[in-house]
């Protein structure tokens, strides 16, 4: 399986490169802007931004597009939770403009268009600003996929910033779509912890599919280690070092929230997030068990290399040391010289050349096999 993804990993190995540097090395803004100023620094230019609302409550639900800022206003008076998603924050003028009508402080929104921000909680008066990592598995080239998510979150409402279109938010869909759930009875800030609890629940199926690889590697670095097992070792290591830098800054934000007495936060909710705090606890201690096994894949494969060519080292000396007593007979009766008294024997080079050879190689085998050298 891995030998058939082989050709597409070489082929991806530099844009994974590049999304590794990304996140580990931040593109720094422009230099001597003042704080606040909006500059996009990712990739997604060109691509169109859609703005997608949920609006509900315990007796009420409806969603759709929004294709009017005008339409956010009259979503934010009411009484009910509204729930924002942003596919995309590259256009820096609809930014603005939704900074104004959330009154989102200027820090916070340049942190929104900055999208190489680790996970953080800040909070500002009228709202809390989350930022965590979202990682999506693309199994068809076993590639590792991240991006931003950046969450405003208000008394009555909750706005989600995605760079792209794709999410793992479809669990959260559902059940606002449904009657009588917890999430419809309950506040924004219940849907901001469903929201980190579907990022979080992600990483353990992402964790499952790379587990599977690292299994699946480990064996073949036993059995039959291959030269580009070595780029897939380092492929999965750069992985662990993304899902890595993202879940323990988000752990500490998880557990801020959930100590947190800001007015948007209830009690009630708290305890939920008590429960993410466990589940990123268990996430952390898979990462680092499968970074060991990890790093000792390349123990195994420098040993299961180094065997291999032990094994035919081996295999050479042997057939080395049994030429060794023959050349030395041949080129002994090879020589040019006329008095050799065996050359007259007629016998000679039957019985005394080849019957000594033979038996000189047998006794060698022998010797070998009792010393246990084979």
């Amino acid at each position: 399986m891995f030998r058939k993804q082989s050709k597409k990993i070489k082929l991806q190995s530099k844009r994974q490169i590049r999304k590794v540097s990304r996140l580990l090395r931040p593109k720094p803004k422009q230099i001597g802007l003042p704080p606040g100023t909006l500059v996009y620094t990712g990739d997604k230019e060109k691509e169109p931004i859609s703005i997608y609302l949920m609006e509900y409550d315990q007796n009420s639900f409806f969603e759709k597009k929004i294709e009017n800022t005008n339409e956010i206003v009259l979503s934010k008076e009411n009484e009910k939770v509204s729930w924002f998603v942003v596919d995309g924050v590259h256009d820096i003028e609809l930014m603005e403009k939704l900074q104004t009508l959330f009154n989102i402080h200027p820090l916070a929104m340049e942190d929104i268009v900055h999208t190489i921000q680790r996970p953080k909680a800040e909070e500002y008066p009228e709202h809390l600003f989350i930022v965590l990592r979202m990682f999506i598995y693309d199994d068809e080239i076993r590639e590792l996929k991240n991006e931003q998510v950046s969450l405003i979150l208000g008394y009555n409402y909750l706005l989600t910033f995605l760079e792209d279109p794709g999410d793992v938010f479809n669990p959260v869909r559902d059940r606002i779509r449904k009657d009588g759930t917890k999430i419809r009875n309950n506040k924004s800030d219940f849907l901001a912890y469903s929201i980190i609890d579907a990022v979080v629940d992600s990483y353990f199926h992402i964790l499952e599919k790379l587990g599977e690889e690292v299994e699946e590697l480990e064996d073949r670095l036993i059995a039959e280690p291959q030269r580009e097992d070595l780029q897939l070792v380092h492929r999965l290591r750069r992985n662990m070092i993304l899902l890595r830098k993202s879940v323990w800054p988000l752990r500490e934000v998880v557990s801020l929230l959930q100590r947190n007495d800001h007015s948007v936060i209830n009690q009630s909710t708290q305890i939920y997030l008590r429960d993410v705090y466990d589940h990123l606890i268990q996430i952390i201690d898979t990462i680092e068990s499968y970074r060991d096994m990890i790093v000792g894949m390349l123990d195994v494969y420098l040993s299961s290399t180094s065997n291999k060519l032990n094994e035919v080292m081996k295999v050479l000396t042997i057939i080395s040391t049994l030429f060794i007593p023959l050349t030395f007979l041949a080129g002994v009766y090879g020589m040019n010289f006329n008095y050799f008294p065996e050359l007259e024997m007629k016998w000679m080079y039957p019985w005394g050349f080849w019957f000594i050879s033979i038996m000189i190689s047998f006794g060698m085998i022998l010797f070998f096999k009792r010393k246990k050298w084979f």
